[in-house]
């Protein structure tokens, strides 16, 4: 039986009024808008805690190279971004080489390190509006980021975390170029103000050196992908093709005719 309004009325006074969404605010960086929330706020926070300047200087480039492109390409490719993960993918992208130990695994390569560290990050401190597939979203930004074959054909998100770091290690010319300039916004005057404000600190022979150390330390997570490139040039002994290593040798042994 339907209760009479006159019942409903004061029940319905009496709850409490729906929490409204978290509303996001702006920050200006460099000359460039930015998203802020409060999860973004302790995100620089672990980023600065859990890096060494060239990385950290390296991150936040990578983000403003994101936002500077979101805002100078058409609303049809930007409208329903989720600049919330955005943000928080480019800021995380490089944890797998923190200068932390505690958070570098010895088992996974850096890209799915830093997204399991990133992962981890958001169980703890995203709290209910992030479900398993914003997560999610992150965790394929930040594992795909420098795979350039695969970003560019997922979701914005992961397209634009790949495109900021090429975009900050190449220049925005070179990276349009190698990528498209459908989807690489951020100008030359741009990207040399997030160089002032924010140093290279050297950013070509650092990177070099964190490959190197990764094919030194952690030769296992390097055989089957570009960083062991740097092992073949720079790592005495290190045999990237040696026999049990290649993906055919795994095929040869454990497929099934």
């Amino acid at each position: 039986m339907l209760l009479p309004y006159f019942i409903l009325l004061p029940l319905a006074l009496s709850l409490p009024a729906p929490t409204p969404p978290l509303q996001n605010t702006t920050q200006v960086i460099a000359g460039i808008t930015v998203p802020s929330t409060p999860l973004i706020t302790k995100a620089l926070t672990y980023a600065r805690a859990n890096t060494d300047d060239p990385t950290y200087n390296h991150v936040i480039r990578t983000w403003l190279n994101v936002m500077a492109s979101v805002s100078h390409l058409p609303t049809s490719i930007t409208q329903d971004l989720d600049l919330e993960a955005l943000t928080i993918a480019a800021l995380l992208h490089d944890m797998g080489w923190s200068n932390n130990s505690a958070l570098i695994s010895r088992s996974t390569r850096f890209e799915v390190n830093g997204a399991d560290v990133a992962r981890a990050f958001l169980l703890r401190e995203g709290g209910d509006a992030w479900d398993s597939h914003r997560i999610q979203l992150v965790w394929d930004a930040i594992a795909l980021h420098s795979t350039s074959d695969i970003y560019p054909y997922k979701q914005g998100e992961v397209t634009f975390t790949g495109l900021g770091a090429a975009e900050d290690i190449m220049g925005p010319n070179a990276t349009a170029q190698a990528y498209g300039s459908e989807k690489v916004g951020v100008t030359q005057e741009e990207w040399e103000r997030f160089n002032a404000a924010y140093p290279r600190l050297g950013l070509k022979t650092y990177i070099n050196g964190v490959f190197t150390w990764l094919c030194t330390n952690k030769p296992q997570t390097t055989f089957n992908n570009f960083v062991g490139d740097w092992g073949e040039e720079s790592v005495e002994g290190y045999e990237r093709e040696r026999k049990g290593k290649r993906e055919i040798d795994v095929i040869e042994q454990f497929a099934v005719q």
